[in-house]
């Protein structure tokens, strides 16, 4: 059922689009569905990316309770992926608040040059907390970063639809 909802999201969307939630430190790849287009990242379900510049993970990141937070940033080195990666733990952490305050997260080509991500909380049966996310992938080159900010109405009624199948 989630992997429907998942593949009619990128048949709406028309680029790749994933199911993630948070391990330990890392974000995991649930499910995903690949875009047509010869020109995608190919991230299979068990792949996990880091936490603080993807967008999944600081979406996971910015709704875990300050202690949870603060625990898993102390331990994690801030290691720089691309000249956008946030390496600053009060540039990160401001950025967190203002993930809250919007209710989406991006990655700005932080994880990898030419992709850019925007991820939605899915919750559980409508309640928090924060297990999983759905987000979309692009290449750059294809859909600007400002683009994909226009589908997040649409991957939040995915996200409604795949927290309704969470029990």
């Amino acid at each position: 059922m989630r992997h429907a909802v998942l593949r009619q999201l990128v048949a709406d969307i028309g680029e790749s689009c994933n199911l993630t939630a948070l391990s330990g430190a890392e974000v995991i790849y649930l499910d995903r569905v690949e875009s047509a287009f010869p020109l995608r990242m190919e991230l299979r379900p068990g792949t996990r990316v880091p936490i603080h510049c993807s967008a999944s993970g600081k979406l996971f990141l910015a709704h875990l309770s300050a202690a949870r937070r603060a625990a898993i940033l102390d331990g994690l080195p801030l290691t720089r992926h691309t000249a956008t990666t946030l390496t600053d733990r009060a540039a990160l952490e401001a950025e967190l608040e203002q993930i809250l305050r919007q209710g989406y997260a991006t990655d700005a080509e932080e994880f990898v040059d030419g992709l850019v991500c925007v991820a939605v909380p899915v919750l559980a049966g409508g309640r928090r907390p924060v297990r999983s996310a759905v987000a979309l992938q692009a290449p750059a080159a294809r859909m600007a970063l400002a683009q994909a900010l226009q589908q997040v109405p649409r991957l939040s009624e995915a996200a409604q639809a795949l927290g309704r199948t969470w029990t």
